[in-house]
């Protein structure tokens, strides 16, 4: 058993991410481990920029509304307490109303061989961000 010395607080990259986004690394999966898991906490209004898990990735709400967008331009909400999980490579977005902020859990694999567990893409379009919300699960 050991005890994880914990990693300061990052703010997060403005190329993956749109408005302020902080993150804190809970799990970095030492090999033979692949699991990754970061706290992440999203200013109202932030966002992620359209990207891709090659191993899939699952989010956790802690606090506040999440907004997960798909190509399709749906655009899901997801409260606290809920999870939701992304297939592998499904390409998507995940942040924050624009009136309050938003904390996650997100959970996601390493590949275990050379191709990048996150494939980043464009920035969302505002008209994306806004697209019509849906509670449908």
């Amino acid at each position: 058993m050991k005890f994880v010395t914990p990693q300061p607080t990052t703010k997060a990259p403005a190329d993956w991410f749109t408005g302020d986004v902080w993150f804190d690394v809970i799990c970095a999966g030492q090999e033979p481990s692949r699991m990754r898991a970061n706290m992440v906490r999203f200013s109202p209004g932030a966002h992620t920029a359209w990207h891709r898990h090659a191993v899939g990735q699952t989010l956790h709400v802690v606090e506040g509304i999440a907004l997960i967008g798909t190509r399709d331009g749906t655009v899901f909400e997801a409260h606290p307490g809920e999870t939701v999980t992304c297939p592998p490579d499904e390409e998507h977005w995940h942040g924050a109303t624009p009136d309050r902020f938003m904390q996650h859990l997100a959970m996601w694999e390493g590949t275990g061989d050379d191709r990048p567990e996150t494939t980043w893409l464009e920035k969302v379009t505002d008209e994306s961000y806004g697209g019509v919300r849906t509670r449908s699960h």
